[in-house]
Formats: structure tokens, sequence, C-alpha cells
């Protein structure tokens, strides 16, 4: 870990840059450039809400704020993990060329994200205020959280890193995974508040909302923003540092088995 800190210091520079290098890229060619970013994450939200709304009947307080909190959480973790298998391929002009430790490309795409899931929570702001959300001294909690998905995201994305350079087909294997467990994680709907499945199944709802990691920090980030005056809607700060710690586990991990066999990523991808 001291090589990783070591190497943080290093690269601060590149890290500093990339990101807003990649983003810029991104929106060279597109008419509205920095405007999607906004426009994105409350173009699904909208289209989530009338669904759930509409179809499923869902009965939230504050839901589109609801569902924006929860696209926004997913999307993070979800773009990190999946970015982490095609790594070592999109940057590989770069590794054939100088080394640099290939967590730092993992870090690159988790400020990249950061940034991006940053501007989509500027628009959560005002939305508070026009939906008459109750600030409360909760919304401090987040920070925490915060750092938890950032720990979990960067673990997800440097083990996939590792073993995307190896397994030719867990690229579409993840994609399968990460969707089953986008629509287990309680995206568009309350899993706690689900009374058939507290009453039928208790286990399972337990298993939904404490052991998947992101639905965990996704119903904390939902109570402390937006339901900070309901003294039901707590976070589970048990469950949020058990995945702290296997988080931090992981992403040593994640470096060991980088550190161990970087060298030979450029011949195999």
């Amino acid at each position: 870990m001291r090589l990783f800190f070591s190497n943080l210091k290093k690269y601060k520079g590149y890290l500093g840059y990339a990101p807003v290098s990649i983003l810029k890229t991104e929106v060279a060619n597109t008419y509205l450039n920095w405007l999607w970013w906004f426009l994105e994450p409350l173009l699904f939200m909208l289209t989530y809400t009338l669904v759930a709304s509409f179809i499923f009947n869902q009965k939230i307080r504050f839901f589109p704020l609801f569902v924006f909190v929860g696209l926004n959480t997913w999307n993070y973790f979800d773009r990190c993990v999946k970015r982490g298998v095609v790594m070592m391929r999109h940057y590989k002009g770069i590794v054939t060329k100088t080394y640099v430790p290939k967590y730092i490309f993992a870090l690159v795409q988790m400020a990249l994200e950061g940034i991006k899931i940053a501007i989509s929570y500027l628009l959560l702001i005002p939305m508070m205020l026009i939906w008459k959300v109750p600030l409360t001294w909760h919304i401090l909690e987040c920070i925490p959280l915060f750092l938890v998905l950032l720990i979990i995201s960067f673990a997800g994305c440097t083990i996939m890193l590792h073993f995307g350079v190896f397994i030719s087909d867990l690229e579409k294997t993840v994609q399968v995974i990460l969707r089953l467990i986008f629509y287990l994680t309680g995206i568009f709907y309350d899993i706690g508040a689900n009374k058939r499945l507290a009453k039928e199944h208790p286990f399972a709802q337990t298993l939904l909302m404490k052991v998947n990691p992101v639905a965990c920090i996704m119903n904390g980030l939902r109570n402390c923003l937006l339901y900070g005056d309901d003294p039901e809607k707590t976070v589970d700060w048990l469950w949020v540092g058990i995945w702290a710690v296997i988080g931090l586990l992981l992403c040593t991990l994640g470096i060991h088995l980088i550190h161990k066999y970087e060298a030979g990523y450029a011949k195999v991808s």
C-alpha cells in the first residue's frame, strides 16, 4: 500500500488532467455539450418515474427524487465496474509505450464519473426546493456514504481491470450480472416498504437491502437526503461500516493483483 500512495503522489498531475480531457472529448462533437450531463439523469428520472408511477402504481414520498438518487448512485458504481473490465484494451496505446500503474486508470475513471455525478447532484438542490423536501442535519450523513461508495466502486473497478485482461467473456458476463443486480437494488421501488416481501420472505428483504452494498448505500443516501425528518428512515451504519471494511479489503486485493501481474497485461490485452 505504501507504493500505492507513492504512485498517487507521483501521478497526481495526470489524475487531475486526464478526467477533464476525456470529458472535453466526450462533448466535442455534440450540440448540447456540457448540458448532456444535466439532461441525461433528468430524462432517465422522468422515464422511470412515469413507468413506475403509472404502470406499477408506486406511491412513495418525493418519488421523482427517490428515483433520481437511486439512478445516480447505481450509475456511478455500474459505470466504474463495467469500464474496469475493458480498461486495458482502452488504454492499450499508453500501456505499450510507457509505464503507468494500472490502477491509476481506474482512479481516472472514478474521477470522470465523479464529476458527472457531482453535476447530477447539483440538479438535486433545486429539485429538493421545488418538492419542499425538509432540510435536516442528516444531510451531512451523505458524506461518509459517498466515501463508502467510492471505496466499493474502486474495489470493483480494480478487480475487474485485472480479470478483464485474462477472461475474454468477462465483459458480457458482468453486463448480465449487473443488469440483474440493477433490478434487485430498488432503483424505482422501496425494498424496505414492501410489506408482502417482509411478511413472506423477510430473509430475502434483508438480503436485498444489506448484502447488496449499492442498495445499502443508496437506501442510506435517500434517508439522509430526502427523509431526514422521518425517525423511521435511518441509515444502517452497521452494514455501511461492514461494507466499508469489506471494500477496503477488496481494494487491497485489487491493488495487489495489479502490482503482481501488470507486467503481463500488455502482452495479453
